[in-house]
């Protein structure tokens, strides 16, 4: 009864809080009255409009919306007290009904003024004021203000300060992912470090990086496999060690969003930005044969714009892909024109080599150490090739005399070789190249070694795009030298040439078996010269090049010599010419021309063309020219060592549409140009040309858009005390809820872009403060006033991520190997797990030695069949942006816990550890808990945990193959000075720690 009166006093006067319209009247419209009367223009009824303060304070006849001081002369509130069912508001069939106490709300508010206030999310930035407290000794920065100007306010203490043990596990655990050993406990706890030093160490920490990352590959929804249909593997890991690697050297956040938006379209970017901007690459794409390219291709488009708003704004644009939002004023408009932003990615809409798993475009990336080798070996090219061009008398005199020559022709043909003992031409060379010595009994025609060739099937060595080309003249011959093996000569050899860029230039001798050109036909590109050579024996294969379309003048730039079968040697390739000194040379120059035109007529391109031309022959150079090739190879060969990943190219946009209810197949939508949301900026942010993805980086971070700021230190609020002050950290909007102190989310995204968008900044701020380092022990005061800590009166616990259960158990065990970045990893998983992975069908090999000790930062992520001990631990599967993971509690955590490979090996590590460090069976005890905890075992505990040993001492005793069953689990070698029964029972006590809540709860 007394709870009823309550209710009802403020409907009879008396002292009523002030009532705000953002805080207490908005998230009752958005809950029960903007689907029908909200941003959505379609879906709006009877021209009433809540969500504007135009459309609640028009004038409407016979009332207005809202009267300010007057309920009984306001619509709104007449339509939701009216009595008749018919017409009260919201209607019976609609899913929700306004409780009294929400009618109450609007009655008191409209009573008090109706003072109109814009959603708290969207104005531009403004400094809050710092509030005064009555206890300023609690206060060590802002932070605190805001939180004990609060507490104060509800008459709430806060908690007192965590133990050092406590505040350096958790420092720990929220800077680097890692736990804090005993040696950092005992030096907090010893006061030989103060809390602050001890935080400035773990930023300074490489897993500091990594430790971020996490949260942001999470957001941007980075995986190692496509996601669709098959989910076949791609390489993106440069992409996760850039971001490592941002948050590790601080890097402003405005410059980090720049490059991933937009880093490609920096003048002359770096690899650097390029590899930043692959972000743009992280959606799913599918190899699925049967979808439709220009489906697929808006999904890509409507994918990226979710990111973004996800990402930069905390919002849910992507409700706007079908319909005007029905709760934010995002329009369609809205969508489709930051949807035009990335039209320009060069990509398709179905991939279709799922074998080799390429996605194009693609590019090469180098880390630091091999940019500087490259660097390194670029400048000894370039040297080398200054030295070959360097003046020169004596190689002036020998051009001269050269030049005088060059242009008479011999009397018989003569053999110029293009490849001999070495491919020394240049270019790009492919294929198998097998040289083998003469001295060692392989047959050799010419020099000291041969090309050895033998398959059972097609097989070929060739070089294209060589930078020393051949220039056939009139009445030349090609010819290649090969030696076919008596007792398994091939089926067919097949020469073919690099013209202009292709290779349809073919002859062939034998069975016609080789694809190339087209089996069964006779023409340029695949034409028959008759059998096989004789066997045993040095023949040498001439083609007249006009037979395969090459007339005089023509430059060829490769060879390529194939064979189906057998075994093979080959050696010497070229021209036979009665034009030896011009056959060959440097590109494309027409050298005869040239020597034809008298001396006076040369022009200066024309002597740079001759000097180039004969310092690519002349004997003089030779030594020269092979150190030149050398070099030049080795530079290819590091560059072709270089991992490949999805690179994001612009090429001229794609026309981009409104269309109509998100149908991809209506064309009859308004084509867009890139633009921001219309009420966050008017303007587009390029003015004049048409604005792209650097422009969209740039706008996203500046004043007119404040959502940025926001939505980041809320979210980097999260990391440090379990949730985000708005509770739903990817929807600030309408629909999400209202921070529980908006004021000091607002001066955090102040004081974010004021320091120059400094992530650490923020971070220390917050580990600085009290409200941080408050102890998180559950209060009895607050178990029903508070139950989900929203005041901030204590810290908050919670269960570790996923990949740093792992870690910690690893670390714990002394076998995490700390390697920053590199590939993704793949360590024990169940077998059959990606028995179901299919185009082309997988099974997960787990690697082997450090690789199996990695973080779990770089697990391999396969999207929809993400790591069991993952998934396990509410990892999500990046299909989309997560900006907040799931905590469950389920058995089948700690089976996981019990049972995986991974665990059970930390498990028998530690107990290594424990059996050396002590003969005393407390002291390993207590070694394990300070392992795993970094605390000795209380009373309990260390009965308990004996207890264990001694009945699992006697069981595995009396059971041999537990033992051995238990103790194979895991690569690591086992201990050869340790017994096994003493292992395998000290393994079980690692286990049980293990397994602790305490264990892997952050605290």
């Amino acid at each position: 009864m007394n709870a009823l009166l309550f209710s009802i006093l403020p409907l009879f006067g008396g002292d009523e809080p002030t009532v705000s319209f953002d805080r207490d009247v908005r998230p009752i419209l958005s809950g029960m009255c903007f689907e029908c009367h909200g941003p959505d223009a379609k879906q709006r009824q009877a021209r009433l409009r809540l969500d504007t303060r135009e459309g609640m304070f028009p004038e409407r006849k016979p009332t207005r919306v809202i009267t300010p001081g007057d309920p009984q002369e306001s619509e709104l509130y007449l339509l939701i007290t009216e009595s008749d069912p018919e017409f009260r508001m919201p209607p019976e069939e609609f899913r929700h009904t306004l409780k009294p106490s929400q009618i109450d709300t609007i009655r008191r508010w409209i009573e008090q003024g109706a003072e109109y206030e814009s959603h708290w999310a969207w104005p531009a930035l403004k400094r809050p004021d710092v509030p005064s407290v009555h206890d300023s000794s609690w206060v060590r920065n802002p932070i605190d203000c805001f939180i004990l100007a609060r507490l104060e306010e509800e008459g709430v203490q806060p908690s007192p300060p965590a133990s050092p043990r406590a505040l350096a596990r958790r420092l720990a655990l929220d800077i680097t992912g890692l736990p804090a050993s005993a040696e950092q406990v005992a030096a907090l706890q010893r006061g030989e470090i103060a809390a602050a030093e001890f935080s400035e160490q773990l930023l300074a920490s490489p897993h500091y990086g990594e430790r971020m990352a996490q949260h942001w590959l999470d957001l941007v929804r980075y995986a190692d496999t496509v996601g669709y249909h098959g989910d076949q593997a791609w390489t993106m890991w440069p992409y996760r060690d850039y971001v490592i690697r941002s948050f590790q050297e601080n890097q402003p956040f405005d410059e980090f969003t720049l490059e991933q938006l937009g880093g490609d379209l920096i003048e002359d970017a770096s690899m650097t930005e390029k590899v930043a901007a692959a972000y743009n690459r992280l959606n799913m794409v599918t190899f699925e044969g049967g979808s439709q390219a220009k489906e697929f291709l808006l999904k890509y488009a409507a994918d990226r714009v979710r990111n973004f708003s996800t990402v930069w704004l905390g919002s849910t644009v992507g409700c706007a892909e079908c319909h005007d939002h029905k709760f934010d004023p995002y329009t369609m408009r809205d969508f489709y024109s930051l949807s035009a932003y990335f039209a320009d990615i060069d990509e398709k809409g179905v991939f279709d080599d799922f074998q080799s798993r390429k996605v194009p475009p693609q590019m090469r990336v180098a880390s630091e150490d091999q940019r500087a080798r490259m660097d390194q070996a670029g400048a000894h090219i370039r040297a080398l090739e200054s030295a070959i061009d360097g003046d020169d008398e004596s190689l002036s005199t020998a051009q001269a005399a050269w030049e005088s020559t060059a242009g008479v022709l011999s009397k018989e043909l003569v053999e110029v070789d293009w490849v001999d003992d070495a491919q020394g031409n240049g270019g790009s060379t492919e294929g198998t190249w097998t040289f083998v010595e003469g001295a060692e009994g392989a047959p050799v025609h010419s020099g000291s070694n041969s090309l050895r060739q033998e398959d059972a099937g097609n097989i070929q060595h060739f070089f294209r795009s060589a930078e020393r080309t051949l220039r056939v003249q009139a009445g030349d011959l090609l010819f290649a030298w090969v030696h076919l093996d008596a007792a398994n000569p091939p089926e067919e050899l097949m020469l073919q040439f690099w013209v202009a860029g292709s290779w349809e230039h073919r002859v062939f001798w034998g069975a016609d078996q080789i694809p190339y050109g087209g089996i069964g036909t006779d023409h340029e590109g695949h034409r028959p010269l008759g059998a096989l050579p004789e066997t045993g024996k040095w023949l040498r294969l001439c083609v007249d090049p006009a037979l395969v379309g090459i007339p005089a003048g023509t430059v060829i730039g490769g060879m390529a010599f194939t064979q189906f079968g057998g075994l093979a040697h080959w050696d010497e390739a070229g021209v036979e010419t009665r034009s030896p000194a011009l056959a060959l040379g440097a590109g494309d120059v027409d050298v005869v021309g040239i020597l034809r035109k008298p001396l006076a007529k040369r022009s200066p391109e024309d002597l740079a063309a001759l000097r180039a031309h004969f310092r690519s022959l002349t004997p003089l150079l030779e030594a020269e020219r092979a150190e030149l090739t050398k070099a030049r190879e080795a530079l290819a060969a590091m560059e072709e060592g270089l991992p490949q990943m999805l690179a994001t190219v612009s090429v001229a946009p794609r026309a981009v549409r409104i269309l109509p209810r998100g149908d991809w197949m209506d064309d009859s939508g308004e084509i867009v140009s890139p633009a921001a949301p219309a009420f966050l900026s008017q303007d587009n942010p390029a003015s004049g040309a048409r604005a792209n993805r650097h422009d969209l980086g740039a706008w996203a971070t500046s004043e007119e858009n404040p959502l940025a700021s926001r939505a980041f230190v809320n979210r980097i609020w999260k990391l440090f005390f379990g949730e985000s002050l708005a509770k739903d950290p990817d929807d600030l909007g309408n629909q999400g809820a209202r921070p529980t102190h908006p004021e000091l989310l607002e001066w955090l995204a102040v004081e974010f872009v004021e320091s120059g968008w400094d992530v650490k900044h923020i971070i220390r701020t917050i580990l600085d403060s009290n409200t941080y380092r408050q102890s998180s022990h559950a209060r009895p005061d607050l178990h029903d006033r508070d139950p989900h800590n929203e005041l901030l009166a204590r810290q908050s616990r919670w269960r570790l991520d996923a990949e740093f259960i792992r870690d910690g158990a690893l670390q714990a065990s002394g076998l995490l190997v700390k390697t920053v970045g590199g590939p993704s990893v793949k360590p024990y998983q169940p077998a059959g797990h990606w028995r179901e992975l299919n185009f082309p069908m997988r099974t997960w090999e787990p690697d082997s030695g450090d690789s199996l000790y990695r973080r779990g930062l770089y697990t391999f992520w396969c999207r929809s069949f993400l790591h069991p001990a993952m998934d396990a631990f509410d990892a999500p599967s990046r299909e989309e942006s997560c900006a907040r993971r799931n905590r469950s509690n389920t058995p089948q955590q700690a089976l996981t816990l019990l049972n995986d490979p991974t665990f059970v090996e930390a498990a028998r590590a530690t107990a290594a550890l424990a059996l050396r460090a002590s003969t005393d069976d407390t002291d390993r005890v207590h070694h394990i808990f300070q392992r795993f905890l970094a605390r000795d075992a209380r009373p309990p505990e260390l009965t308990e945990a004996l207890s264990l040993l001694r009945a699992e001492h006697a069981r595995l005793a009396a059971n041999p193959e537990l033992t051995t069953a238990l103790l194979s689990k895991g690569a690591s070698p086992l201990p050869a000075d340790i017994h096994p029964l003493d292992l395998a029972s000290w393994t079980q006590v690692a286990r049980l720690v293990l397994n602790l809540h305490e264990t892997i709860t952050r605290t």
